[in-house]
């Protein structure tokens, strides 16, 4: 027995742990013959699974005289298709792949064998033509690679598990990348979709006869004798009635150009058609569906610029051009080869995975790469081909192996190190695609830390007037002017230029510089950076006024006395709008009189936490809350000093004698608590208690008359109402209604 085969029946457990043989027989573990035997390995365990009542000695001993039986395909269950079916197939139309993949495998023996003078003969049209027969109901796979012997067929297609590969791996292990694979398993995902299936074949060898093998998908098979004048194999499909949509030709040229389009022997499928007397016909050149050398098989050096933008627009036809390309090309520790390109992204729909294809030798594997490529390149678009990745029998699932761990880190490191040097080469050509690049990179630092350790010397920032900075260009740039008075150093931003307009110019009258962070992933990415910046903080510059987004000293407080402001207050608080999800707070300051009259600001610490439940599961409880905006009155302009002076002429003499019974009140309600206060609680009676309450009532219905009688001042004072609407359209608040009743008020204001 070959050392693969005695390896491969040593171990018979959990199929992520390695056959114990293998080692003594000097197979390395990164050898194709390694693979091969855990791929062998896997299967039976899945038949271990399948059996009920046959134990793992049975089985080892039914496959050691699996030979003897006869007439009948060599498996150790007699339920072996559903089997097939269940656990190793999930995708019917991956058959396709399967049967054009073999073909392609026995092709490629066929050069391998002349190359090694093997074969001396001429090895001419190597071709695999796929051909449909509606009327027959039949699909057809034709090649002309190495055949098969009847000894041969008996070997590789009736006994389930030995794949044809074994003995030539043995034979020709420098050659061997290139032609695993043929009749393998895949052979078996035919029966998903045929009633029958037929091989007639023909091998190389000196005095061959054709034979033809049948078989219904039971465990039963037929072989007889065949015409067949050439060297090959034609696997003809029974199309199965449930499957008739594999006898549609658009059909089968779709699963072909989506698995077969990169092969490495020219696949044909029929004849090219041109438009001729009102109707397509066909012409006497074949339909070659496949590119046999793809960009990503040749060496980098040899290719330009528009030779990555060709293979991007056979890749993806619809897509504008990509920013910049990266060629991966290693063969140590593993191999790996592909092309990734960063795409141009608009918008949200956009944002899409599953862009980016896996091949092993040039056959299209998935496009569920997460695991091999890391979760933010998943954005990125293009090919990855590697024999090294460990795959199913099936070749339809990645398997957990080290290998994988090594190929991610891999690609993130040759991301970096591309970006990085694009970043030091051309820094212009950098910045320009910044604003495109800007998400990945955003997306890679949050969602892993590596990245974030190679990517912070070339991330950028940029501020509202378009000059891009590095972290460490940006934290010497502010240091000075943006500090505050307990030493943190005060990042401002603007996520809308037009929005924020007017909060920006305060800011930069002031001297500070304020960054545009209006992209998808800003967000988290401020947050992240107040954690990995020693004494940074992240603020809008709406957030607050000028005068407070950076304390340098303790807030100028306001001249007007305390009556006066909480009067003032409640006008406004009056007059504003009842918006849904929505409160507002009025604040009374003293900003100077340049500053603007009214304005509003938002709390940052409010808004961040519920931008942040857009992004994070669990923060829902923020997104829930109403918005909360304050209103803030600047005491030092002439239109709230004339607004508060008009009111306390014209309210005086309703307010008079309210203000009045309301002081009396709370200095009852004062006396009150003092006296209780002298008392232990059970020391106080019930009357007490009534009295204090009664008290708490009349306060509170002379404050409501108060309050009535300021609102009724207010609802007549167009100032007030102009001011609140200024303050509501500067903010992108004032809508419908109001919007209309300011327009017309404007207008009558003119006048």
């Amino acid at each position: 027995m070959c050392p693969i085969m005695d390896a491969k029946l040593t171990h018979y457990g959990d199929s992520d742990k390695k056959p114990t043989k293998l080692k003594r027989h000097g197979i390395p573990t990164q050898s194709i013959q390694y693979r091969l035997a855990r791929i062998l390995h896997t299967f039976e365990c899945m038949i271990t699974r399948a059996q009920n009542g046959i134990n793992k000695k049975q089985l080892i001993n039914t496959h050691k005289t699996i030979m003897a039986q006869k007439g009948n395909i060599g498996v150790t269950t007699e339920n072996i298709f559903p089997v097939i079916k269940k656990f190793l197939y999930s995708d019917h139309e991956i058959f396709l792949r399967e049967m054009v993949s073999n073909a392609v495998d026995a092709t490629q023996k066929m050069k391998t064998l002349a190359e090694r003078g093997d074969f001396k003969g001429e090895l001419g049209d190597l071709t695999v033509r796929v051909s449909l027969d509606a009327d027959k109901g039949t699909l057809t796979i034709s090649d002309r690679g190495i055949g098969m012997t009847e000894e041969e067929i008996n070997k590789y297609i009736n006994q389930i598990a030995f794949s044809g590969v074994t003995d030539f791996l043995d034979k020709y292990k420098d050659n061997a990348n290139a032609i695993i694979g043929h009749f393998g398993l895949g052979f078996y995902s035919s029966f998903m979709v045929s009633k029958k299936v037929e091989i007639v074949t023909r091998s190389y060898k000196e005095g061959s006869k054709a034979i033809k093998w049948s078989c219904d998908g039971s465990p039963e098979f037929e072989i007889t004798d065949a015409e067949r004048e050439d060297r090959g194999s034609d696997i003809i499909l029974y199309i199965d009635d449930d499957c008739k949509e594999f006898l549609d030709k658009l059909k089968i040229q779709e699963l072909l150009n989506k698995y077969c389009k990169f092969m490495a022997v020219p696949v044909a499928f029929g004849k090219k058609t041109e438009w001729k007397d009102g109707k397509q016909v066909d012409t006497d050149e074949d339909n070659i569906i496949n590119s046999v050398e793809p960009l990503w098989t040749k060496t980098p050096s040899t290719l330009k610029d528009e030779d990555y933008k060709n293979f991007y627009r056979t890749l993806y036809p619809m897509q504008d051009e990509p920013l910049f390309w990266i060629h991966l090309n290693v063969d140590y520790p593993f191999n790996l080869t592909g092309i990734l390109y960063f795409p141009r992204i608009k918008s949200n729909i956009e944002l899409q995975r599953n862009k980016i294809q896996l091949y092993c030798n040039q056959v299209f594997v998935t496009d569920q790469v997460e695991g091999i490529v890391p979760e933010f390149l998943t954005l990125l678009h293009g090919v990855i081909d590697s024999p090294d990745i460990p795959l199913n029998v099936s070749r339809s699932y990645l398997q957990s192996d080290a290998n994988v761990k090594k190929i991610s880190k891999y690609i993130t490191k040759k991301v970096a190190d591309r970006l990085a040097s694009i970043f030091k080469e051309n820094r212009k050509e950098y910045e320009e695609k910044w604003d495109d690049l800007k998400i990945f990179i955003n997306y890679g630092m949050l969602s892993q830390e590596d990245f974030y350790d190679r990517a912070k010397d070339f991330a950028l920032l940029k501020d509202v007037d378009g000059k891009y900075f590095t972290f460490e260009e940006y934290q010497t740039l502010i240091k000075d002017n943006q500090t505050d008075k307990d030493g943190n150093l005060i990042y401002l931003y603007a996520n809308d230029k037009e929005a924020e307009y007017s909060y920006i110019e305060a800011a930069k009258s002031k001297g500070y510089s304020v960054l545009l962070l209006d992209g998808q992933l800003d967000t988290p990415m401020v947050s992240m950076l107040e954690q990995k910046l020693e004494k940074t903080r992240f603020s809008r510059v709406d957030a607050d006024i000028v005068d407070r987004l950076i304390v340098k000293e303790d807030k100028k407080e306001s001249e007007l006395a305390k009556a006066d402001q909480d009067d003032l207050s409640q006008a406004f608080r009056s007059q504003l709008p009842k918006v849904e999800k929505t409160e507002f707070y009025v604040d009374v300051q003293a900003l100077g009189e340049q500053a603007l009259p009214v304005l509003i600001t938002q709390s940052e610490y409010m808004r961040r936490m519920k931008e942040a439940s857009k992004f994070q599961a669990g923060m829902s409880f923020y997104a829930q809350m109403p918005d909360a905006y304050n209103l803030v009155l600047n005491s030092d302009h002439p239109l709230i000093k004339n607004v508060l002076e008009k009111e306390n002429k014209e309210c005086a003499d309703q307010l008079k004698p309210v203000v009045s019974e309301l002081k009396g009140l709370e200095a009852r309600l004062a006396a009150l608590h003092q006296t209780q206060n002298a008392k232990k609680p059970e020391e106080i009676t019930q009357e007490e208690k009534d009295e204090v309450k009664t008290t708490e009532q009349s306060i509170e219905e002379q404050r409501t008359k108060k309050n009535d009688i300021i609102a009724s001042y207010a609802k007549g004072n167009n100032v007030i109402h102009q001011l609140i609407d200024l303050a509501l359209l500067q903010n992108g608040m004032l809508k419908g209604a109001a919007l209309d009743s300011f327009l017309k008020r404007s207008v009558d204001m003119i006048k």
